[in-house]
């Protein structure tokens, strides 16, 4: 007897070379051209060196990277940079959408070819300076406090060069110069890690802060690959939405942000969920020293044990030693500065409408805030209870055949990782593009859902955001029209994407129906998934 097949809707028959596509937007040569074009084009306008986009680094005392065009250089004009970025942020944009249907039509690239581009991609970003965020030079006067005897947690960097100089802390950029550190204990450690292997140079620490992110990055990617053993459309999917997604190349290598350290602790721990409980709090323990957003695996990884008391112990002990170690014993003032950064809500998210709704009526501006947090943490609630009755259910690989996915560890761990934070992105108070890359991690290894495209339409306008991000003069003309992206565009688009994962839930289609969002990012095909079921 022989196993019948139905050749993927979309696509012509395969060739001698496999994969033949019909249609541009799902042809895997466009999307991957799209792919490496915005990497590419992130070079060029990182080689213009200083720029409306690009931070200033200070004189260069050494060959290291980044690299870009002698000091004395003319400075890129603002438009040019600016638009370049835009076309950066939305052609990367396109090209993983076209991946996406690439591969649900019936692509099937070699997963280490794909995470080989990712790899080389995100390597190469950083051989230019940072862009768009002055995030970095942040990290580099935390670690300048520390290096000079200060503690980053109680001392800002305004009340050291305001007084002395300091060849480091001179250098940085508003708005956070009157601000603590609100990162972890590790996260503080690389940062002053930084400072001593580039010494006082800024330029040379940026880079160290530099590999601090890309190295995790890339760990983290490989270990959800690893994850994904067994299955090699599912680790092709991973290494796409890892470590080659142009949108975290871009917010979180690009942009120089340290979400990387935080989730790749994490994966480690996910990599022990079905072997030693004690193991996987280790992991998420240290994951929550380097970032405390992390946390919300850490609930999801507890909850896969619910039913096992005994291995929700050891996983809560293993969870606890590293917490201890670094909020306890090493800072204890950094958990309180690190809980502080809930009272922030951030421009281009759709709370901060309605927090500006709220200032048309008088009344304390505390008192508008408080109120703001409880609609978001009840529309948390709300979000995660109605995805997880549509979020397909996709046993882990490595699971037997005949198993139950809902009674297996690491399955409930990574499903419940993805409806935490996607719930908690779309309804923070405090949401910016690289947040996203707690959610695409775990969710690049389920089976394509509706929430592929929904990233993707929520991690392009919240990036077009910030460009430019920084604190800085610029001409009227630019002003007015980045302002209206953070401030009007993407707001709308949050909320609308917020409306339709409810409209998702609210308005379930029946079995074996696909609704638009379905059809566009095409229904799951694994060689070895569970049938897709509806319910908690």
């Amino acid at each position: 007897m022989t196993r019948a097949t139905t050749k993927p809707a979309g696509s012509k028959p395969a060739g001698p070379t496999g994969y033949v596509p019909d249609a541009w937007h799902r042809d895997h040569r466009i999307a991957l051209a799209m792919i490496i074009g915005a990497t590419a084009l992130t070079l060029i306008t990182g080689f213009l060196g200083p720029s409306a986009v690009t931070l200033t680094l200070g004189a260069r005392a050494s060959l290291l990277p980044p690299w870009y065009l002698p000091d004395g250089s003319p400075e890129p004009n603002e438009w040019v940079v600016s638009t370049m970025i835009w076309a950066v942020i939305i052609v990367g944009g396109v090209g993983l959408t076209i991946a996406l249907r690439a591969l649900s039509r019936g692509w099937r690239p070699d997963h280490r070819k794909i995470f080989g581009l990712g790899a080389g991609l995100s390597l190469s970003t950083i051989l230019v300076p940072p862009m768009t965020s002055a995030d970095i030079l942040m990290y580099a006067a935390y670690g300048r406090l520390q290096v000079t005897g200060h503690n980053p947690y109680d001392t800002t960097p305004a009340e050291v060069f305001r007084t002395v100089y300091d060849p480091v802390l001179h250098q940085i950029e508003p708005p956070w110069w009157d601000v603590v550190s609100v990162y972890g204990p590790i996260t503080s450690w690389t940062q002053w890690a930084a400072n001593i292997m580039g010494g006082e140079n800024l330029h040379d620490i940026v880079f160290w802060l530099q590999v601090f992110v890309v190295v995790p990055f890339l760990l983290a990617g490989a270990g959800m690959v690893v994850l994904a053993h067994g299955d090699k459309t599912r680790q092709a999917r991973t290494a796409l939405l890892t470590v080659a997604n142009p949108l975290l190349i871009w917010a979180v290598v690009a942009s120089g942000h340290n979400e990387a350290m935080s989730v790749m602790f994490a994966v480690g721990g996910l990599l022990l969920m079905r072997k030693s409980p004690f193991g996987a709090g280790i992991g998420i323990g240290l994951a929550g020293c380097a970032k405390l957003s992390i946390g919300l695996w850490g609930i999801a990884m507890l909850w896969a044990y619910r039913k096992e008391p005994k291995k929700a112990l050891l996983l809560c002990v293993g969870a606890a030693i590293p917490m201890a170690l670094s909020y306890v014993v090493w800072q204890p003032t950094a958990l309180i500065r690190v809980l502080n950064n809930t009272t922030y809500v951030s421009v281009g998210s759709w709370p901060d409408l309605l927090f500006r709704l709220f200032g048309l009526f008088p009344g304390p501006p505390g008192i508008k805030k408080l109120a703001l947090n409880l609609v978001c943490y009840a529309l948390m609630i709300l979000v995660v209870w109605l995805l997880s009755r549509v979020l397909p259910w996709t046993a882990a690989p490595g699971l037997d055949r005949d198993a139950n996915p809902r009674a297996d560890p690491l399955t409930v761990a990574l499903r419940t990782s993805v409806l935490l934070a996607v719930a908690w992105l779309a309804t923070s108070t405090y949401t910016l593009s690289w947040y996203d890359l707690i959610a695409w991690m775990p969710l690049a290894v389920l089976a394509p859902s509706k929430l592929d495209l929904l990233m993707i339409l929520r991690g392009v306008p919240l990036s077009l955001a910030f460009v430019p991000g920084r604190d800085l003069p610029m001409g009227p003309e630019l002003d007015f029209v980045a302002t209206r992206v953070r401030e009007n565009v993407s707001p709308v688009i949050q909320l609308l994407i917020l409306i339709a994962i409810i409209l998702w839930a609210i308005r379930r289609a029946r079995p074996g129906s696909l609704s638009w969002l379905d059809r566009f990012v095409g229904a799951p095909r694994y060689s070895r998934v569970s049938r897709l079921k509806r319910g908690v």
